[in-house]
């Protein structure tokens, strides 16, 4: 249990938008609509966001830092089937909306 007075510090992975991209309105909607994408998920295989702002013009997200590779790195080894073939989760329209969301971010 904490004590009254002590502060608990969380590791954090930030995400950032450069001010460049930012610039860009479809970069920066689809920066948003990530944002929005994961604060409405709750799912052990999709990480908490945190926290949204913008710091001297740059836009960032605040996501649960999750150790271990990278995405890029699992993506060589294959498609990410969980995301749609878990158990007891085939018919969760959450499922959906994170394969649809993948699938933008893919383009």
């Amino acid at each position: 249990m904490a004590k009254e007075g002590r502060r608990h510090l969380t590791v954090v992975a930030i995400k950032v938008l450069p001010s460049h991209l930012a610039q860009d309105p479809e970069r920066r909607a689809r920066f948003e609509r990530e944002a929005r994408a994961v604060s409405a998920l709750d799912h052990p295989h999709i990480c908490t966001l945190h926290d949204i702002g913008c710091q001297d013009g740059v836009d960032y997200l605040a996501l649960e830092y999750l150790d271990g590779e990278t995405l890029a790195d699992r993506l060589e080894k294959g498609a990410l089937r969980f995301l749609v073939n878990s158990a007891g989760e085939a018919g969760d329209p959450r499922v959906a909306l994170v394969t649809n969301w993948l699938a933008e971010l893919g383009r």
